[in-house]
């Protein structure tokens, strides 16, 4: 682990390009709720609590609707924090889930907490892989599909398309990085579990183009359309 006095600063410039990449790091006097996320994947009665929380928002009785909505939300939150660090400073933010802390607001997606922010020692792809991936996204993965049943397939691509929302507003909003970000998140959809999530294609100097092969299913919330990426995507109707 290294540059651990960095961080901070770093994570304060990630915060600032948006609220998904938002992430409070050192003491903080509101740290009321916050629980390492090594509980909430192990905790079958606090994912089902949030899950009845997110359908309650929503409007929404189809348990799993509200499973996999939570599931993207938490995804996107991860891969917006994580990408951001690394491309604005080429180094890899240590997210393992003892260490960050979550809780679930009145509304949006979960708030994350880094008491003691560092960084690890790895090279920036395997570096993002393991810690969103391994570390969080599987696990997480599991903690939904367990109480709700959405397939694996679901909640990869869901992982997919998090990762590519992160990246364009990180390239909307963050132009100017130490590391390109298109290569970096090509690589990322190219090992598993991403592959075969959904197909790309790059668009020259923009961000990339993707097209789920699976729905997150949000197109069944009362009045809701389908994401620009979904595989039922129309041009009549998107979100």
């Amino acid at each position: 682990m290294v540059n651990a006095f960095a961080a901070p600063d770093a994570l304060a410039r990630v915060s600032a390009i948006g609220p998904y990449f938002a992430v409070a790091s050192g003491p903080r006097p509101d740290a009321g709720g916050f629980r390492p996320l090594t509980e909430l994947y192990a905790d079958p009665d606090t994912v089902d609590a949030c899950v009845r929380a997110v359908s309650g928002r929503l409007g929404t009785d189809e348990f799993r609707v509200a499973a996999s909505t939570l599931h993207l939300g938490a995804a996107s939150r991860l891969w917006s924090v994580a990408l951001a660090y690394t491309a604005l400073t080429g180094r890899v933010a240590d997210l393992r889930p003892d260490r960050l802390r979550w809780r679930l607001p009145a509304s949006g997606p979960l708030d994350l907490w880094l008491p003691d922010p560092a960084e690890t020692d790895e090279d920036p792809q395997p570096g993002l892989h393991r810690t969103v991936l391994a570390d969080n996204l599987l696990p997480w993965a599991e903690a939904v599909r367990n109480v709700s049943g959405v397939s694996p397939r679901t909640l990869h691509g869901n992982a997919a398309s998090a990762l590519i929302g992160a990246h364009r507003v990180l390239l909307a909003r963050a132009p100017h990085t130490v590391l390109p970000v298109v290569p970096l998140v090509r690589a990322l959809l190219d090992r598993p579990p991403l592959a075969g999530a959904g197909t790309y294609r790059a668009d020259p100097g923009g961000p990339l183009a993707f097209h789920r092969r699976n729905c997150c299913l949000y197109y069944r919330v009362p009045g809701a359309g389908t994401c620009g990426d979904c595989v039922l995507t129309t041009k009549e109707k998107t979100r």
